[in-house]
Formats: structure tokens, C-alpha cells, sequence
């Protein structure tokens, strides 16, 4: 999660990165709901390292244009709104054991995401008592109760409840995850975490969700879109127009017109601008941007006015 005091800071863009993105400038496939323009795996594998993308034949995939709702301080109540995709605390979900299909009830085809930290301890979820203590870093300052992880445990106790957390997004119901908090690197995390250490985590939880038949989002971590493009169906990020790093004209080499030109929805979201500052900017990248609170609630005001 985007906080106000944290600001990403650019990470240096190695040779490897800028081989993927070359792959990546190729000409788009045309956007659809079912299909997802990639780099070949084998290259993206060569060029950085990291291991094949792991295919999700047949999995939920937001087409371009979406309507959405995102709300994670309580559940949606009815009447719900008339939106094509929500993003809820999977959690809570879990817990009422009734909301997925409630929101599924009355739009079958609407897709549902899965909220989990996958970055972050946070004290008050029921599986807070599987962490190691070695795996728990600095605390957030905007946050109580809740620490950075050491992402490269992955291999270990931390990989292992952070599948079962994917598990509890498929028993759920859900149609794809959004893992939060996997910028880690580029934060006061406690650990000496390098970008190679978030792109090999980021990489290896997006193909532990497609094992589970669940598309994935790439949450924030805007500097290591290159490299982690083909592994994730699409965005979701906070204050980037706030911050000037929603493009690659902004950044010199990456930025969320990647994911659209590779046939892959962006979702953004701004808190602290005004929809004036921000929606034709976002309606002319073909971002589905939404104003919000910090809180995320029920409050929404979206650019596209759906």
C-alpha cells in the first residue's frame, strides 16, 4: 500500500531489465478480456534470471476498460455498485463466507480480487502466530502492528503461509489475488533487500497464484514493471499521476502504458488530488482511475463515471 510518507525511489534499470523491455516495445496484441500479450517466457528467463512464467490458461482476466470498486476497511454492503470487478480484503471474505457469492449473485461474470499482504506482517490477521520472528522487520510507521517481511525466507516457513493464503483465496471464490506491500526492496525494510530479491519474490508469487488457476496483480513496485510484465495480468497502483511516475515518459524506462500496450487493465487510484488533476490524464492512457479515501471504503469516484 502507497503511504504518504513513502516515496518510491527509482531503482537503476540493469542491462537485463532493459533486454525484457526491448521484448516488451514490440507491437501490442489487442486488448480483450481473455488474452494477455507477454514476452516469450524462455526470454524473459534468459534476460533476467528469473524462472518461466508459469501460464494461467483459462483464468480471469480484466479487459482493458473495467469498472471496479476497491474497499478494504469493511466489505461491500448492498446495494452494491454497478461495477465489473471488485477488489476486497480476502480475510474478511474468507471469514463471512458469503460475500463472494453475494457479489457474484447478481453479475455473474464480475470479477472478484483477493486483498493479501504479501510484503508485510500485520498482527490482527489469524495466521500471525505462523511468522518467525527472523522474518519480521521494521515496523510501518502508518500502520499499527505492522512490520516489513524478509522476502528472501520465500523458500521457507514465510513461502509456505504465503501459499496457504493464496489457498485461502481459491477456496474463497475468488477470480485472481492482489498481493500488497512486494516494493519492499526500495523501503526501510530492516533487511539489506535488493531489487533482485523483489523480482525473484514477486515473480515466484505470481506463478504460485497462476498454479491456483488465479490471475495476479502487480501492486505499485512501478520501477521493476519490465522485468515482472510478463508474469502478472495487471496493475493496480496508488498516486502515481501524484507522484509523476505513472509513465515511461516519466521515468526513462518503465511505467503502467507497458501493462495497456501489452493488452493488460490498469487500475490507479489517487487519494489526495483532485479527479480534475488527474482523470484525462488516466482516460487518455486507458487507466481505470478512481478517486479515494485513505481509509478505502465504500467512497469512490470513478473517471470513467461508472
Amino acid at each position: 500500500m502507497r503511504f504518504p510518507a513513502l516515496i518510491s525511489t527509482a531503482a537503476l534499470i540493469s542491462t537485463a531489465a532493459l533486454a525484457v523491455l526491448a521484448i516488451l516495445a514490440a507491437p501490442s496484441v489487442p486488448a480483450a478480456a481473455s488474452t494477455s500479450a507477454s514476452a516469450p517466457p524462455a526470454a524473459v528467463a534468459a534476460a533476467t534470471g528469473l524462472p518461466e512464467p508459469v501460464p494461467c490458461d483459462g483464468c480471469w482476466r480484466p479487459a482493458l476498460r473495467t469498472s471496479w470498486q476497491w474497499q478494504l476497511s469493511s466489505l461491500p454492503a448492498k446495494p452494491y455498485p454497478n461495477v465489473q470487478m471488485f477488489d476486497i480484503d480476502g480475510f474478511d471474505a474468507a471469514a463471512d463466507g458469503d460475500i463472494v457469492a453475494s457479489l457474484r449473485a447478481g453479475r455473474p461474470h464480475r470479477g472478484l480480487v483477493c486483498y493479501i499482504s504479501a510484503g508485510t506482517f500485520e498482527d490482527w490477521r489469524p495466521d500471525a502466530g505462523r511468522f518467525p520472528e527472523e522474518v519480521l522487520g521494521s515496523p510501518l510507521e502508518e500502520w499499527e502492528g505492522e512490520r516489513w517481511l524478509d522476502i528472501r525466507a520465500y523458500t521457507g516457513t514465510l513461502g509456505e503461509i504465503m501459499k496457504a493464503r493464496l489457498d485461502m483465496c481459491k477456496a474463497a471464490g475468488f477470480d485472481a489475488v492482489e498481493p500488497d506491500n512486494v516494493d519492499a526492496y526500495s523501503n526501510d525494510s530492516g533487511f539489506p533487500l535488493k531489487a533482485a530479491d523483489q523480482l525473484a519474490y514477486n515473480a515466484w508469487l505470481a506463478n504460485e497464484a497462476h498454479e491456483r488457476g488465479l490471475s495476479v496483480a502487480l501492486k505499485n513496485d512501478v520501477e521493476q514493471i519490465p522485468q515482472l510484465l510478463p508474469y502478472f495480468d495487471f496493475a493496480v497502483n496508488e498516486e502515481c499521476w501524484q507522484y509523476e511516475e505513472c509513465i515511461t515518459a516519466q521515468n526513462g524506462g518503465h511505467g503502467y502504458d507497458q501493462f495497456v500496450r501489452a493488452g493488460k487493465a490498469v487500475f490507479q487510484v489517487e487519494y489526495n488530488l483532485k479527479p480534475s488533476a488527474f482523470c484525462a490524464r488516466s482516460n487518455a492512457q486507458n487507466f481505470n482511475s478512481l478517486k479515494k479515501k485513505y481509509e478505502l471504503g465504500a467512497y469512490r469516484v470513478a473517471c470513467r463515471g461508472a
